[in-house]
């Protein structure tokens, strides 16, 4: 697992996003301590998240009206 600064991570994105695909793990440091982790998207964790919003979607009461006229609704409301 690399450790890199934002500022390092920021001129080397292109190439830590390669050793993220490939596998890699690396984590994003703020002052020595971790912020954040860059590491390669699995298909089965993308799967997962993608069911998890379609049925959050399918909970949601229809909006009756295209987006536009929703929208239009919204503003003439104010």
């Amino acid at each position: 697992m690399s450790s890199y600064s934002i500022a390092a991570a920021q001129a080397q994105l292109p190439r830590l996003i390669d050793e993220a695909t490939a596998g890699e793990t690396i984590t994003i440091t703020r002052d020595g301590e971790p912020v954040a982790e860059l590491r390669p998207m699995t298909r089965a964790w993308r799967d997962a998240h993608i069911a998890r919003l379609r049925a959050r979607r399918a909970e949601l009461p229809p909006l009756g009206d295209d987006a536009v006229a929703v929208v239009r609704t919204m503003r003439d409301e104010r």
